[in-house]
């Protein structure tokens, strides 16, 4: 008798917690969403740079760092694509994933 009593009680304590859980969570996926929306335009830009200083830097010297350049700058580049296709597509895809109607705020 007294393990259903503490089996009830768990789950009233439980289920009165799940709604600040819950409010946290949407909070949380919001601040999200801004913080990457904020960030990552800034890192694309600086990575399209870095990418070209690079480029530039390599083919200055000699035939294998010119090789080893060139493999930086493309990754470089592709995280920078990379970056920009999460700032596009992140709000949209939480939304659609979380079906909050328009609570998530970017």
């Amino acid at each position: 008798m007294r393990k259903y009593q503490f089996f009830i009680l768990l789950l009233i304590v439980g289920a009165l917690s799940a709604s600040t859980i819950l409010a946290t969570l949407q909070n949380a996926i919001s601040q999200l969403c801004l913080s990457l929306k904020s960030m990552l335009p800034v890192t694309a830009m600086m990575m399209l740079v870095l990418g070209g200083v690079i480029y530039a830097s390599g083919q200055i010297l000699g035939a294998e760092t010119r090789a080893r350049a060139n493999v930086w700058a493309t990754a470089c580049l592709t995280g920078a694509l990379i970056s920009i296709l999460i700032v596009v597509v992140a709000q949209p895809v939480l939304q659609i994933i979380y079906d909050t109607n328009g609570v998530i705020d970017c």
